[in-house]
């Protein structure tokens, strides 16, 4: 696909994106990859069942964990907009690298930039370019929670890269004998464009955000 249409299919895509949406975008290919485990917590689910899950942006991690046996960790003020009484949140440097603190009322904070004293090793919470977790948080109170994709401790955040807006271009272009009119109206038209909005939200469901570079 050629620089030309991949832009023009981007700018369709933006006129038709609906606004205001901010849901968890954890585990967007629905495989289960939305649990970190700490051997004091036990599962923590970044996409529960009911409730509001967790959000991952280029700048911060939003939203809620919810541990079975400990209950809600908020991981910033800006969930509950509480930041004018204590400002807290998990913290995202644009590149992966994660810090800050997540809240439990049962378990205390939990940080995602631990250090060891007197040791130079990184035990922290990064994401690599795929958007999946790795390393440690740490909570006072619960001790170590890790995240391990060779393991079972598997969470994955939909970062949208250009790659993904070409598998939809393309599928969009060859799906009807008309390339491009995808409700069969025999023109294209503003039904079209919303109807390649709605392929895109089966790529990266319930709300995601751009791909930091």
């Amino acid at each position: 696909m050629t620089p030309g249409k991949i832009s023009f299919v981007w700018g369709l895509f933006l006129l038709t994106w609906p606004s205001g949406i901010d849901a968890e975008n954890i585990d967007p290919y629905d495989e289960g990859a939305q649990f970190a485990y700490g051997e004091n917590t036990g599962w923590l689910n970044f996409e529960p069942l009911e409730g509001e899950g967790a959000q991952v942006s280029s700048q911060r991690i939003t939203g809620f964990i919810w541990a079975e046996n400990l209950g809600w960790i908020n991981l910033s003020c800006e969930t509950t907009h509480s930041c004018g009484t204590v400002d807290f949140g998990v913290v995202n440097d644009g590149q992966g690298n994660l810090s800050g603190y997540g809240w439990g009322e049962n378990i205390g904070w939990v940080n995602f930039s631990p250090r060891v004293p007197d040791d130079l090793t990184s035990y922290g919470t990064t994401l690599d370019i795929e958007g999946r977790f790795s390393g440690w948080a740490w909570g006072e109170n619960v001790g170590w929670i890790q995240f391990d994709s060779t393991q079972a401790y598997d969470v994955l955040a939909c970062k949208v890269t250009l790659d993904d807006l070409v598998r939809i271009a393309q599928f969009w272009l060859q799906t009807e004998v008309v390339p491009a009119d995808l409700d069969q109206s025999g023109q294209v038209e503003y039904g079209d464009f919303a109807r390649l909005a709605a392929l895109w939200l089966d790529f990266c469901p319930d709300g995601w955000q751009l791909k930091w570079q």
